[in-house]
């Protein structure tokens, strides 16, 4: 028998045919793609219930309901509605139509799905035209209290012809282009861009590596050729490579910022090494292979830039890194079809591009293919942008501002990524010990808004949550909120969160991953309970108001019906429907519950009414000293309680005793059987690991992943830790082998490499602060 070929397998890619394709339409959102003849489209409506219009536009720019095969549309007015609002699909859509000289305001769709289809339902189409195809997922703002929430639908394109022109693979442009550049496998193009203006460079065919090089023009006329410098980049902004936001830019070696980085829909490139040159070539056997360095050589020339060696660059959606053992490595790169960088020109620039000519290793996927620049106008306006994939084989989504992000970045303009959100991390003036004091002390407020929600409805809606959390759900009145696990069969921790009880058979689930939506969906499919679980995080945003004076600040703003609890009878654990003020109010959610240790608050809200919300809430707050809170003190206050963090304190290699949270599995009193119930059984009656409290005896900074060591033997490891203000010490939350978890015990943190240097520590109850909880009680 010849040899067999290697098997790849590709879990975090969706395992598509040739020549199909998939999109994303999010809720009250559209997407629009070229379509051609004999193309089958499959439009999915991924969690039920939500409706979808498909309109078509032919090659003469008109409305064609025969472009989708059928003879029969209506007026398209939930796509109407959506053009109307500001917002980055509606945008996109636009410029698309203009582009076609299409009027929308004739536009026609086939409605499809709607408030009683099933999660999964699905409509086939097959194009009988060259055109545009447009699909919309309508929706009117979400009601707190029906949810009525909108949600996405997926896309699946099977291509007539697999072997597509290049142009047919081109995305659609952000806006009108200046340049359109085609850089063709293994070539290079040098180009002017002027101060202000964008450049996005495009991955066409994914799996394909770019270098990138600027030049200020000014220098350039003078003689100097000052390149963009990738060791004085990492230098200034202590990373490998710019990325959106604070750490944006990118200098030469005069250090003068040259480009800052708006958008990046991958957010894994490198800096580490040259473009590749012909030396790389030659020691690998190769002589004469052609090379981005000469490349980059032949396109300056025309500049009166001098050739080089060795190019160093911006390497873009290259996958190489540098190990523990110090050594440099490659491996096939992460972008995708479609992905790019968006860059800002801060000064007239001469650039260069490349199409990395790398076909005798995975740089490239082993096939280099065409990469395609565009420079826009600096009168366009683009946002601030990262792609995050919530689950691997997700489609990408480019960061969000919550609906509270203008006041707050009135107040500080140092956001983080957070799951998909751009979240403050520290204001200006006060900084995160004077708003640790205010959590102690008074009161904060902050934006929690990327929590993930989910409406869960349904005759078996309770059923479902029974099955799936390790609390008992059926104990649950409406008005209470209960804090539980999610677990897989092993016991392994799929997230931690919170469940709403809002009526007999609606619930709301609040997590911080969308992994536990999906999996809820999947087992109400599995089990075949008449269950929808829709997502809602984009529909409802919060503020988490905490501190000793929150109850005296919610109980001067929200109203609330005589049926429901007053802010000042609201319990630990219950929530409330109210209004802002009075009867007329803005409407809300507010539930007694937060992640601070101390009293709080948490306010829910429609995106729409966030901004009336947080006005009041300020307002009424400055009398008792409110303050607002970034993530840098939110870690700090959660440490100190003894909260937990998904991904540093537990993860699907944890069960919920070692995560220091076994009073979420209440073994006996839950009697009916839920996924892990049997594995949690076995791990309690033989634990292997405990998370205890770390009193640490040093004041040297102690991070997550941090070893814990009793003499050689390492018997832990630290998974969070923070310097506390209130206990003037440096405390930890350290993941323990059971037999070495007791009170008491002393033991050692490794640094250097857990043997060279070891700060002293002693293990001790948690939560450190207020372990009763009788804060958040009272």
């Amino acid at each position: 028998m010849p040899p067999r070929p290697s098997t790849i397998l590709r879990p975090g890619i969706p395992t598509l045919m040739p020549g199909v394709e998939r999109y994303r339409v999010r809720g009250r959102g559209t997407t629009v793609v070229k379509v051609a003849a004999g193309d089958r489209v499959v439009i999915k409506d991924v969690e039920g219930g939500q409706l979808c219009e498909a309109s078509f536009v032919d090659a003469g720019g008109r409305f064609n309901a025969a472009g989708l095969g059928v003879s029969f549309a209506r007026p398209a007015d939930g796509l109407l509605e959506i053009l109307g609002r500001d917002e980055d699909s509606a945008r996109r859509t636009l410029a698309a139509l203009k582009r076609r000289n299409v009027d929308p305001s004739g536009a026609q769709a086939l409605v499809l799905f709607g408030e009683n289809s099933s999660p999964g339902a699905s409509a086939e189409l097959t194009i009988t035209l060259d055109g545009l195809l447009i699909v919309a997922a309508p929706a009117p703002p979400m009601d707190l209290e029906e949810q009525n929430t909108a949600t996405a639908l997926e896309l699946l394109i099977t291509r007539s012809t697999i072997e597509r022109t290049y142009v047919d693979m081109l995305p659609e442009p952000m806006a009108d282009p200046i340049q359109d550049l085609r850089i063709r496998a293994a070539r290079a193009s040098a180009y002017f861009v002027r101060a202000g203006e964008f450049i996005q460079v495009i991955d066409v065919s994914g799996r394909q590596c770019t270098d990138f090089q600027a030049f200020s023009a000014r220098k350039v006329d003078k003689g100097l050729d000052l390149a963009l410098d990738a060791t004085v980049t990492r230098t200034l902004l202590g990373r490998s490579y710019p990325m959106p936001g604070l750490p944006s830019k990118a200098f030469d070696r005069d250090f003068e910022p040259l480009v800052e980085i708006v958008q990046d829909t991958v957010g894994r490139h490198d800096a580490f090494a040259t473009a590749c040159n012909s030396r790389y070539y030659d020691d690998m056997g190769y002589p004469g292979h052609v090379n981005c360095t000469e490349n980059f050589n032949d396109a300056l020339a025309p500049f009166g830039i001098a050739p080089r060696k060795g190019w160093e660059a911006l390497n873009y959606f290259y996958n190489t890194n540098v190990d523990h053992h110090n050594q440099l490595y490659l491996d096939e790169p992460w972008s995708r079809p479609g992905d790019y960088v968006l860059m800002r020109a801060l000064t007239d620039l001469v650039c260069v591009s490349s199409s990395c000519p790398d076909d005798i290793d995975a740089a490239n996927g082993w096939d280099p293919t065409d990469i395609h620049v565009r420079t826009y106008s600096d009168k366009e306006t683009f946002s601030r942008a990262v792609a995050i994939r919530m689950t691997p084989d997700a489609e990408p989504e480019m960061t969000k501002e919550t609906a509270f992000h203008p006041r707050f970045s009135g107040l500080t303009r140092n956001h983080v990524e957070y799951r998909g959100y751009w979240l403050p991390n520290r204001f200006n003036n006060e900084g995160p010990i004077e708003e640790y004091w205010a959590c102690r002390e008074n009161a904060v407020v902050m934006d929690l808004s990327p929590l993930r929600k989910f409406e869960v409805t349904g005759p078996d809606a309770e059923a479902l949550l029974q099955y799936c959390f390790t609390r008992d759900i059926r104990k649950l009145s409406p008005g209470q909120v209960v804090y539980t696990a999610m677990c897989y069969e092993n016991g392994g921790m799929i997230d931690d969160g919170t469940v709403f009880r809002l009526g007999q058979n609606n619930f709301r689930w609040i997590g911080g991953d969308d992994v536990s939506g999906i999996w809820l969906r999947e087992q109400a499919e599995k089990k075949g309970y008449k269950a929808w679980v829709r997502s809602s995080t984009d529909q409802m945003h919060n503020l988490a108001v905490q501190g000793p004076k929150s109850r005296d600040i919610i109980k001067q703003i929200v109203w609330t019906a005589p049926m429901q609890p007053s802010i000042g009878e609201l319990e630990w654990f219950r929530f409330a429907v109210g209004r802002i003020g009075h009867f007329e109010g803005a409407p809300v959610v507010v539930s007694r519950t937060g992640y601070t240790g101390e009293l709080g608050y948490e306010i829910f809200c429609h995106p729409k009414d966030a901004l009336t919300v947080f006005d009041a809430v300020w307002e009424a707050g400055q009398e008792h000293g409110l303050k607002p809170m970034g993530l840098e003190a939110l870690d700090m206050v959660r440490i100190e309680a003894g909260l937990v963090f998904a991904h540093y304190d537990f993860s699907d290699q944890t069960d919920p005793f070692e995560a220091g949270i076994g009073f979420t599995v209440p073994l006996k009193s839950k009697t009916e059987d839920f996924i892990g119930r049997e594995a949690l059984i076995k791990r309690k009656e033989n634990p292997r690991y405990k998370l205890v409290g770390l009193d640490i005896d040093a004041n040297d900074d102690v991070g997550h992943g941090d070893t814990v060591h009793i003499g050689r033997a390492q018997v832990g490891v630290v998974t969070s830790s923070t310097r506390s203000p209130i206990l003037k010490k440096t405390i930890a939350l350290a993941r323990m082998d059971a037999l070495h978890s007791e009170i008491g015990t002393d033991v050692e943190i490794g640094k250097l490499d857990g043997q060279q240097k070891r700060l002293p520590a002693r293990i001790v109850p948690f939560a450190h602060y207020d372990p009763q909880k009788l804060k958040p009680r009272s």
